[in-house]
Formats: C-alpha cells, sequence, structure tokens
C-alpha cells in the first residue's frame, strides 16, 4: 500500500512546467490527479474534491513521483502507478494553513503542514485523497506544483528535496514514536529556530533536538537524532524564511485553540469529561457491589 501513497508526494511536485502561472486570487482551487487513475476514479474524485469547469487540473507522473521521493524510499516502495490526488485552495492572507485527508494511512495531516511550511507555502486549504488508502508520501509533489501555479511563486529545487524528505522522515519517526509525536518534535524544533535563530553548530542543533524530545517527552534512539540532525542541517543549507514558518506555526496552533474554544470544541471535551465520570462511576460501582457481596456472605 506504501508505494500507491508514496506516489503521492512525488507525483505532485514536479509535473507541470508548461503551465503559465496565474496570480494568486483567494478562493482558487487547483487539483492534481495521477495519471494512472481510471477514468471513473478520476471523476469520482474530482466529485468529491467539488471540482467544476473552472478549475485547473494537472495530472502527475510516476516518473515525477521517482524524482523527488527515489533519494528516500526504496523504488519497489515507490511503485509503478501515480495515484494520490490533492487540492489546494488560495485562502486570504494570514489565514494560515489547513490540511484535511481520505484514504491516507501513513502521512498525517500535521506532516503536511510541516513540509508544506518548510517549502514556503502558506494560507491555504489543504486537500489529500486517494480511491482507495495509500501512504501519502507522494501527495507532497503536487501539492507544491499546484501551490506554484496558484500564487505564481517558484519554489526552489533543493527546497523541494529537503520538504519531500522532512515529510518521509517524519513519516518514520512516527512509526517508532507516534505520528502525533513526531510531529509535535518537528514542529517544536522549527518554532525553537524560528523564536531562536539557526544553531551555531551541529552540537548546538543536538542539543536542540534532545531538548525539544525531552520537553514532549519523546524518547529519540542516537539514529533518530542523527537522521533529524542531518534533515535540519539541509534546511539551514537552503534559504527557509524561518519568520514565515513561525507564523504558519503560530496560526496553525492558533487553529487547534480556537476549535478548543469553539461550542463544537467545548462540546467535545464535555463528552471526554462525561465519558471519564462515567468511566469512574462504573469502576466505584463495581467495588461498591462487589463489598457489599462480600458483607452478604
Amino acid at each position: 500500500m506504501k508505494k500507491y501513497v508514496l506516489s503521492l508526494i512525488a507525483v505532485l511536485l514536479f509535473a507541470f512546467p508548461s503551465l503559465s502561472h496565474a496570480d494568486a486570487v483567494v478562493g482558487d482551487l487547483i487539483i492534481t490527479l495521477g495519471e494512472n487513475l481510471t477514468e471513473q476514479q478520476k471523476q469520482n474524485l474530482l466529485k468529491e474534491m467539488n471540482a467544476t469547469e473552472q478549475n485547473q487540473i494537472i495530472t502527475v507522473s510516476n516518473e515525477e513521483e521517482h524524482k523527488y521521493l527515489g533519494d528516500y524510499i526504496p523504488k519497489a516502495t515507490i511503485g509503478t502507478k501515480a495515484i494520490s490526488s490533492t487540492s489546494i485552495t488560495i485562502e486570504k492572507e494570514g489565514s494560515g494553513l489547513e490540511v484535511s485527508t481520505k484514504n491516507i494511512n501513513w502521512v498525517t495531516d500535521e506532516m503536511y503542514l510541516n513540509a508544506l511550511m518548510t517549502a514556503g507555502v502558506k494560507d491555504a486549504t489543504i486537500y489529500v485523497t486517494a480511491p482507495f488508502e495509500v501512504s501519502g508520501t507522494a501527495a507532497l509533489t503536487g501539492l507544491i506544483k499546484a501551490y506554484e501555479i496558484s500564487s505564481d511563486e517558484a519554489i526552489p529545487e533543493d527546497v523541494k528535496q529537503v520538504a519531500n524528505e522532512e515529510l518521509v522522515t517524519t513519516a518514520k519517526l512516527g512509526d517508532e514514536v507516534g505520528a502525533e509525536n513526531a510531529s509535535a518534535l518537528m514542529a517544536k524544533i522549527k518554532d525553537e529556530i524560528a523564536k531562536n535563530g539557526v544553531p551555531e553548530t551541529e552540537a548546538d542543533l543536538r542539543t536542540l533536538i534532545e531538548n525539544a524530545a525531552k520537553d514532549l517527552g519523546i524518547t529519540l534512539s542516537e539514529a533518530d537524532i542523527n537522521s533529524l540532525i542531518e534533515l535540519f542541517n539541509k534546511m539551514t543549507d537552503i534559504n527557509i524564511d524561518w519568520n514565515q514558518v513561525g507564523q504558519q506555526l503560530d496560526k496553525a496552533q492558533d487553529k487547534i485553540s480556537n476549535f478548543l474554544n469553539s461550542e463544537e470544541g467545548q462540546t467535545f471535551l464535555q463528552q471526554v469529561k462525561d465519558f471519564f465520570i462515567a468511566l469512574w462511576n462504573a469502576i466505584i460501582s463495581i467495588f461498591t457491589n462487589n463489598e457489599q457481596s462480600a458483607m452478604k456472605k
């Protein structure tokens, strides 16, 4: 299944150099489709993404997937078919990034957020989908390409490569420490760099990573630490706008806070509270009944 998923990221990045760029307009929707989808699958996904005749549609190839994922994932894992598809909607300035997915079983929403921030994508609503479960790694390629076309902002090749590497690295780390922990760690390291600047030495970078993991209660192996050091060294070598990354992280955190403070969020929290109260009452009831039974005996 991962071989189809991996197709998604590479598929989406470099597919359409011949397409003309247009000025970004709020509400613009660009869609990327894997070229190996059947005609029926394409129609179903277009309907799912609420596509219209006015939307620009880009096709991503398996060759492009291998181009952007080949250095980080075995060829056999990437596979021979481009399946995953995405849509990106341009939002008003300052709105931040929002990601949702369907049939993606390895890469999480937060992993996409982190990688897209690294690539310089901002202020957009992202949707990643497939006709059946896939890993989701190949989607990033198309998303970045779609963003370039819609916003008329070229993203440097080395930045695209690092964003793809970050997504795969985070997903692999998630297999060891949990997907949520891996995404949270990446976000915390980036936030520290955005606030305090790029570490001057590799020793400083190691300390930053180790402290971030400790703060989150995450145990990293030496291999994990070395992998993150290698990744963030590459990030420091390319022209990443850390201020923008920090701003997008803040927006993402605001979305979480806003949800928890919203009526929907409060309802969710109350449901969680009610569940644990009911669970506790059930436990008390069991002990009470056992004590009463013992007394009768």
